[in-house]
Order: structure tokens, then C-alpha cells, then sequence
């Protein structure tokens, strides 16, 4: 569409648009920041605003759409939420004053990554941007001995100035540790050529925003907040991270923190798949909060203990002394009820430090948060008194943890005492407007109140002057914004004033307003002490909040000591209620692990009081791998999550859901748990799921915990069956990692009897004398005596003849089944290429055709049930070469006709309709044939 001549505004909106191409320009007129051309139309619909348009009379009008400034934050929050970016564009003279065109910049870029976190938000949530880059050329600095880890990876939250970096091995770990820290945004270097590319691809698919950022410039700043990195590649995509948000933020960010450096295998290990499993942080089937781990363990009182607090949950630890360090402090909370009711009542005082500090260093805060502070800081003396005035003692029989908790907090009590003296309780957003500062803390405030405070008197008594000159007892001195000070008289009384005496103002329906040289000067008076005192409280503000700035490290430290109190506080009061124990850990190098009555904490919380079964879970030093069989239902997935859900409490430092434990340290958990597929990837179930256990297979160690689901049912029954006994064998050969296998294919449990560290355990289940089917929900030992698969699906209300068909095809099945393969594994792979004889000749076995669906009796031995041993055709087709009349003569006249119907029609091209009288005229030949 061709443009009309631009005006000099829309030159200039060009000119900033052209820097900001994939952002929406809120740019300031007046009151409004407006929207123009592709912009507003989008924008519009969006934020469900009216799309007007400029110079709506010219052939070709500008579309535009208005939003209030101070209403701007909503509309701004709702476009980043979406996955956009907003330029905000100011006006950098006043109008007044300004010579031609009115100078506009923008003053801050406001990304999904940067985004404040907003009123209506989840405080207990981390906001970060990251950085990626890779290193081409292999330049960075590496130790001696140290795996080359081409990725590094830096993260933010601007909200709160936490910054931390670390080196990958991998793109799939870069994506891996975005998906753990839930990112918005990333940031990529223009220039890192083709390794961006697949960065940003990756990202992408990923639905996050993908932003670019150019050459980092030489600063002290970034100098200062990188110089504890020892390699340059880390190094880089610090500073990669820092340029971008120095060019979009464009103001002070003394508040972030010198990055800390941290090694992704400091901590215990796992993927996406496995937290989505393990519905860690969210709900995997609601995406919500309610149903996962973190919502059952957050008691926190804080917003930055709950953030603390999914931390520790997505990186538990692997080094003892610093989980004994988290036990021992949750250990004396648990022990001492009082003290620990007494700093969590506190902690309810307790705003979010960390974003108020930020605040303070981004000149946003305003004196409704300095109230905020103000509380908070004055909750912190009664709980350091509640620490250090406890009797509790340390394991070792030193001074006690909590003592020594509330012996290190600095209360920053100066600050607090400089606010409750400045300011008043009950302030008002804005912070120009006055009616911020104590009587008696500035004089001149005091003096300009007071002034105020005599001229009002004087309004009143001048008030009564004129109703006694006039005779009008309803005359009233008045105010508004837009008027001033005036005398109002109604029409009815407006004879009784002399001609003369009043100079007329405004005209009303029902009155006349007015002033006289003496209102006015008293007016004057007024104002000027009115905008005297306004500008010297905003001058006040502005001298406290510089103080807060100067005392910001202090509030971080005070707030990052306050959010670890409140977290070991809460897992106390969770595992008080929720009676779990301590768990203890293997100093000898042991990998046997010995859980007593474990429970799955979160289904126990969704079931009723005395509900949930619980299990021991015992693996000893030469039995690593259990094979779990059981039917459908019975609780084999829920057993598994359980075991991961204890080991990864245990290793964050919490108590665990048992009556006892006592566990090694594990490096990584590997999880393949459902069926799933990824159609954005293109990866059928089976895929997917050959994928994650390779990941397992690949990566894991001996100190590994593994946890395999049904591996082998997304493809034909041999095949899997074959995949998935050799992963077991794999697994006892070469991993040696602790690991629960679950299966329906019975014929593995047979591997116990070939390998000492394998183990039959099965979920308990019994059948009724109505042949009704009850789940026990315990493990037991040994392998199940079947699969009880019909029994389920009658649970589920099939029809009655299809379950009786089901038992009649599995009794014939069961007839003719193969069992598990024995290999020569020596002849695994010989030159010749042929396949192991045993498993051919099973292979071959199994081809037999069943005709089970003319059985009419059930079977005979239900106890043979789970003797699966090949899937059968869905339609059982001649081969054509082997066709002659004797086969053609084994078949109807009536069926011959209604195959040959069938031939005639082009399914390709039946509708439904078409269909169903398709089926009509075969249902009919056949009973005319018939």
C-alpha cells in the first residue's frame, strides 16, 4: 500500500521504528503513547483496543491506537506476556519550550527476558534472560585434563540481579538447562555464524524470543562484574548478556551482582523429560502449579524463599557436607516447634528484599515500597532474637545452627530507623504529588505545611466575610484543578450580589462561579507554598532512596539469608506434618539403598487420611536392577516416581517421605516413564522413547539412578521384546546402575536366574472369587503370575463377549509361546552378518497362524496368561501366489459377492454417508445370498 507524504512526526517515528523493527513502539504524545500503522492493527487487536486512524481525510490514513500513559504497564505486561518486545518512546523536551519537532528516544526496551516482574504476577517465580554462545575457534581458556565444553551459558534475573554462568558440553545440555531454568529469552551474538543458527533453531522450536545483540563494548562495569571467571568463553557470553541489557535498559544497574560461576555437574543431573515426569515444578497434565512437588514442599512466607526453594529443587546436591549443612538447620527447626513458629510469623512481615533492593538501584522505587522495606526490615530484630535465644545444639554437640543463623543476619536496623522517621505509614503512589514526610523531620517542609495551613484559615474566615457582606448564607469558597480557588453562588441568590463586587469565572446550570484580587493573591500564595513543599518532600524522597541504593549489597545479603531461613523453616514445618524423616547417606562408598515404607508425597496428599500404601525399597550392594511386572493400574509407575522423588528430596536436603533411608549419593537420574511423542520433532512414541533411553544408556554411570517404564511396547511385540531385554543386559554388563525396570513382558523376569544383579520384584494383585480384580499396591517379591490385562480392561467396562473373546485369543496365544532368548552373545554381530539362531528360530516359531477367534471356550490356565509371545494381523491376507479354486471354494457365494463389492469401491472417495449405505448394500447381499 502506497504511503502518503509523512509528516515531520512520522519522520521521526520512522527513524526510531527503523532501530526497533521487531518491538512495538509506544511512542508519547501527550498523555498517551500511541500506536501507528502495522503496530496499532496488531497492537489493537491484541490489547482490544480502537483502531482508529490519523488524517482519516487523506487517500491513504495512518491507523493508530491510543493507550493512557499511566495506565501503560498493563497494556505493556500483556504484549511482553505474549512473546513481544515494547520500545518505550518519551519525549525528551518539554512541549512548551521545545523549538519545531518535539525530541523523542526511547528510553527502555522491555523483552520477555527483562520484564520487572508485575503487580499482578507470581513473586515466587525467576524471570531470566540468557545468553549462549559457542566457541568457534576453540580459543577459551581450559585446565589441564578438563573436557572440552564448547557452550557456555549466562543467565539473569534483572528483577533481583542474580547472575551466574557455566560451561556446556553440548547444544542439547545448553536447551536442556534453559528448559530447567524456565527462560523467556535468549540472547545470541550477531556474529557467531552457523552455531547460532542452530542455537537459534533450537531455541525457537523451543517457543522462546530470540534476540541478537552486537559487539560487546570495553567497560569497567563489565570488567568488575566478570572478574571472577577464569575462562574467556564464560567470559564472553557474560558480557554478551550485560552489553544487551546496558542497550536496553538505559539506566543504572548497580544492583546486579558479580557473576557466579557454577558447574551443571555439581549438581544432581536430570532432564526436561525427567522434572515433566516427575511433575517437579508443575503438574505434567494441567501445567499448573497444584499437583506437583514444589506446591506440596512451598511453605515458604517469602516471595524469594519460594524462588530459593524451586531452586534447590531443580539442582539438589551431590556433595554430603553440604546437605548435612541443610539437614542439620531443618533438624533443629523440627526439633524446636516454638522457634520456628516464631520466625515464620516474622517471615509473613518479610516483603520481597531482593526486588525492593533492585528497585532502589533501577529508581523505581517509590515510597509505598519504602514502607515495604521499612516492615520488613523490622521484622528481622524478633526473629534474629527467636535464633539466637534457642537452646538448640548441633549434632557435634558445638553451639547450635540456629544460633549461629541469627548471629549472621545484619538487620540493616539504620535504614529502617531513616524510614520510619521520614516518611509516613500510609503514602501515596505517586511521589510528587507530596504528603510523603513526617512532621518534624525537615523544617521546611514544616514551615510550607504550616503556610498552607494559615492560608486555609484564612479561605475560611474569608468564607464568612463574604456571606456576611453579601447576605447570601450558601456562598462558598471553593476548589478545584482546573479552576483554582473561587466563590460560588447559586442563580436563586445571585440578585442579592452588588454589581460589581464579584469577577464572573464560570458559568454552571445552577450556579456562577467567581473570583476577586484578593482570593487571587491568596491563591498565588497557595500554590507557590503548595509547589515549594511538593518539590522539597520529592527532593527528600530522592535523598532516602539514594540512601537505600548506597545499602542495596546489604539488603541482597540480608534478603538471600532471610529466603535460606524461610526455606529450611518450611521443609521442617512440611515434614513435620507431612511425618517424614532424615534421611542418612553411605560415607563407605556403598550403592545399596534401604528405604523403609517409602510414599509417594504428593499422590499421598491427594488421597485420603490412611490411603496410601507404602513400600520398602530395598536395593542391595550386588543387586542393582529390579524388574517390576504387575498389571495395569496397580501402582508400578508411581512406585518408580517415588524412589526418584526420595532420592532427589534427600540429595536438596530435605526430609524424605519414609520411616527410614539411608541412600548413596546418585549423579544423575535418567527417567522413561509414559508414552509420549513429539510431533514437532517429527518422532513417533516408539522414537521418543528409543531416544530417552538412549540418553540413559549413553550418559549414566554406576552412581546413576534409572528409571524405565514399559521400554519396548511402541513397536511389534518381538522386537520390542528383543530391545528391551538387551538394554537389561546392557545394563548388567556395562552400567551398573541402580535402576527399576518395569514390564509387562514376562519372559524377562527369567533373566534373574542369568544375572546375580538382577531382581523380580512385582506389584501385588488378586482376583476375587466373583472374578473381580483388586489392586493391592505393594511390592512383592518375585515376578507377577500374569498380567491380569483382561481384567483391567473389564475394569475399564468393556463388553462382556469382547473380554470372553479376549481370554478365548490368549489361551491359543499362550499355546504357542515363545519364551525369553537365550544369546551367544560371542556370536552377536559375526562377519557373516547372521542373526542369533535361538532368536530366529523363536522369531520363526511365532509366525504360525492362530486362529483363535473361532476358540469359543476361555482358557483353561489363567495362570499362564502373561505368555504374550507374538501380535497377531489385524486382517489375515493369502499370499496370491499360493490362491487356487480349492481356497476360492472355501468360500461363500454370498462372501465371494460382497469381496467383490468391496473391490468396486474406491475408498478413497466414500464419504461417510457413502459408507454407511455401502454397509447397508453388503449387509444385504449377504443376507439375500445367505
Amino acid at each position: 500500500m502506497a504511503k502518503p507524504a509523512d509528516t515531520p512526526m512520522m519522520v521521526q517515528y520512522h527513524k526510531i521504528k527503523d532501530l526497533y523493527p521487531d518491538a512495538f513502539l509506544f511512542y508519547r504524545l501527550g498523555d498517551f503513547y500511541e500506536l501507528f500503522e502495522d503496530d496499532a492493527i496488531v497492537g489493537a487487536k491484541i490489547l482490544e483496543l480502537t483502531l482508529t486512524s490519523r488524517n482519516k481525510n487523506s487517500v491513504n490514513p495512518v491507523p493508530m491506537a491510543g493507550i493512557p500513559y499511566h495506565a501503560a504497564s498493563n497494556y505493556i505486561d500483556i504484549l511482553v506476556d505474549a512473546g513481544h518486545k515494547v520500545a518505550i518512546v518519551e519525549q525528551m523536551e518539554d512541549p512548551a519550550t521545545a523549538k519545531g519537532m518535539v525530541k523523542r528516544d526511547v528510553v527502555q526496551l522491555i523483552t520477555p527476558g527483562t520484564k520487572l516482574a508485575s503487580q499482578n504476577g507470581d513473586g515466587k517465580t525467576n524471570n531470566f534472560l540468557a545468553a549462549v554462545v559457542h566457541d568457534n575457534d576453540g580459543i577459551a581458556t581450559r585446565h589441564v585434563g578438563e573436557t572440552a565444553r564448547p557452550y557456555a551459558l549466562a543467565y539473569i534475573d534483572l528483577s533481583t540481579g542474580e547472575l551466574k554462568a557455566t560451561r556446556l558440553e553440548s547444544l542439547d545440555e545448553a536447551i536442556d538447562e534453559l528448559g530447567a531454568l524456565e527462560v523467556k529469552e535468549v540472547v545470541l551474538a550477531k556474529e557467531d555464524g552457523l552455531k547460532a543458527d542452530d542455537v537459534a533453531r533450537a531455541v525457537g522450536e523451543k517457543g522462546l524470543v530470540v534476540s541478537f545483540q552486537g559487539a560487546v563494548e570495553p567497560s569497567s562495569t563489565i570488567t568488575y562484574l566478570t572478574k571472577d571467571l577464569k575462562d574467556s568463553l564464560g567470559q564472553a557470553v557474560t558480557g554478551l548478556l550485560l552489553q544487551y541489557l546496558f542497550d536496553t535498559q538505559k539506566r543504572s544497574l548497580d544492583h546486579i551482582m558479580p557473576v557466579q560461576s557454577y558447574e551443571r555437574q555439581a549438581y544432581l543431573v536430570f532432564n526436561q523429560v525427567t522434572r515433566v515426569n516427575l511433575d517437579l515444578v508443575q503438574n505434567a497434565r494441567t501445567k499448573q502449579k497444584a499437583g506437583s512437588l514444589f506446591a506440596l514442599l512451598d511453605e515458604t512466607k517469602t516471595a524469594m524463599g519460594g524462588r530459593l526453594l524451586k531452586q534447590w529443587l531443580i539442582k539438589p546436591l551431590k556433595k554430603l557436607p553440604d546437605i548435612k549443612a541443610r539437614q542439620e538447620v531443618l533438624a533443629a527447626f523440627n526439633a524446636d516447634f516454638f522457634t520456628r513458629g516464631t520466625v515464620q510469623d516474622q517471615l509473613k512481615y518479610v516483603y520481597d528484599l531482593e526486588r525492593l533492593a533492585a528497585k532502589a538501584a533501577l529508581g523505581t522505587l517509590n515510597a509505598k515500597d519504602m514502607v515495604q522495606l521499612k516492615k520488613s526490615l523490622h521484622a528481622v530484630p524478633a526473629l534474629q532474637n527467636a535464633l539466637t535465644g534457642t537452646a538448640s545444639v548441633s549434632e557435634d554437640g558445638s553451639a547450635g545452627v540456629l544460633n549461629a543463623l541469627g548471629a549472621n543476619l545484619d538487620p540493616v536496623g539504620d535504614l529502617a530507623d531513616l524510614v520510619e522517621a521520614a516518611l509516613v505509614d500510609d503514602p501515596p503512589v505517586s511521589v510528587r504529588d507530596g504528603d510523603l514526610i513526617k512532621p518534624g523531620y525537615d523544617e521546611l517542609v514544616d514551615s510550607y505545611k504550616k503556610a498552607l495551613a494559615e492560608n486555609q484559615g484564612w479561605l475560611a474566615s474569608y468564607q464568612e466575610q463574604e456571606r456576611e457582606a453579601t447576605g447570601i448564607p450558601t456562598l462558598k469558597v471553593k476548589y478545584n484543578k482546573n479552576f483554582g480557588y473561587f466563590i460560588e453562588v447559586t442563580k436563586a441568590n445571585l440578585s442579592k450580589l452588588e454589581e460589581g463586587r464579584y469577577t464572573r469565572k464560570q458559568t454552571l446550570t445552577n450556579a456562577e462561579r467567581f473570583t476577586t484580587p484578593e482570593l487571587k493573591e491568596h491563591e498565588d500564595l497557595i500554590f507557590a507554598a503548595q509547589t515549594k513543599r511538593f518539590d522539597r518532600e520529592y527532593d527528600l524522597f530522592l535523598e532516602i532512596r539514594t540512601k537505600v541504593k548506597e545499602e542495596m549489597h546489604r539488603l541482597q545479603n540480608l534478603a538471600h539469608d532471610l529466603a535460606r531461613i524461610d526455606v529450611l523453616a518450611a521443609l521442617a514445618e512440611v515434614a513435620e506434618e507431612k511425618h517424614f524423616v532424615k534421611p542418612d547417606f553411605h560415607e563407605d562408598g556403598s550403592r545399596s539403598v534401604d528405604i523403609t515404607q517409602g510414599r509417594h508425597p504428593v499422590v499421598e496428599s491427594l488421597l485420603g487420611a490412611g490411603e496410601y500404601v507404602a513400600n520398602d525399597v530395598t536395593f542391595p550392594q550386588d543387586k542393582y536392577i529390579q524388574l517390576v511386572t504387575g498389571p495395569n493400574m496397580a501402582g508400578k509407575s508411581t512406585y518408580m516416581r517415588q524412589i526418584a522423588i526420595i532420592v532427589l528430596m534427600a540429595q536438596m536436603g530435605s526430609f524424605v517421605p519414609a520411616d527410614a533411608a539411608t541412600l548413596p549419593i546418585f549423579d544423575q537420574i535418567f527417567t522413561r516413564i509414559g508414552a509420549n511423542d513429539d510431533l514437532v520433532a517429527g518422532q513417533s512414541t516408539f522414537m521418543v522413547e528409543m531416544a530417552e533411553a538412549n540418553l540413559a544408556l549413553q550418559e549414566a554411570t554406576s552412581q546413576s539412578l534409572i528409571l524405565f517404564d514399559e521400554l519396548g511396547r511402541g513397536t511389534a511385540t518381538y522386537d520390542g521384546m528383543a530391545l528391551a531385554q538387551a538394554i537389561i543386559e546392557f545394563l548388567a554388563d556395562n552400567l551398573h546402575a541402580t535402576t527399576v525396570f518395569a514390564t509387562h513382558y514376562h519372559e524377562l523376569t527369567a533373566l534373574a536366574d542369568s544375572y546375580p544383579a538382577i531382581e523380580n520384584v512385582h506389584v501385588g494383585a488378586k482376583l476375587s472369587d466373583d472374578g473381580k480384580l483388586h489392586f493391592l499396591h505393594q511390592i512383592q517379591q518375585g515376578a507377577a503370575d500374569r498380567s491380569y490385562g483382561i481384567q483391567v480392561a473389564a475394569l475399564a467396562g468393556l463388553p462382556k463377549p469382547l473380554l470372553q473373546n479376549a481370554e478365548a485369543i490368549l489361551s491359543a496365544l499362550e499355546a504357542q509361546g515363545a519364551g525369553q532368548v537365550e544369546v551367544d552373545k560371542n556370536k552377536v554381530g559375526d562377519a557373516d552378518g547372521s542373526a542369533n539362531a535361538a532368536a530366529k528360530n523363536a522369531a520363526e516359531k511365532a509366525e504360525a497362524t492362530v486362529t483363535a477367534a473361532t476358540v469359543a471356550t476361555p482358557a483353561a490356565d489363567p495362570m499362564a496368561a502373561d505368555k504374550l509371545s507374538q501380535e497377531l494381523p489385524l486382517f489375515e491376507i493369502a499370499d496370491k501366489k499360493s490362491e487356487d479354486v480349492s481356497a476360492a471354494s472355501k468360500t461363500s457365494k454370498a462372501e465371494q459377492a460382497v469381496l467383490q463389492e468391496l473391490k468396486k469401491a474406491n475408498l478413497n472417495k466414500l464419504t461417510p454417508l457413502d459408507a454407511l449405505n455401502l454397509l447397508y448394500k453388503l449387509q444385504d447381499m449377504e443376507a439375500h445370498h445367505g
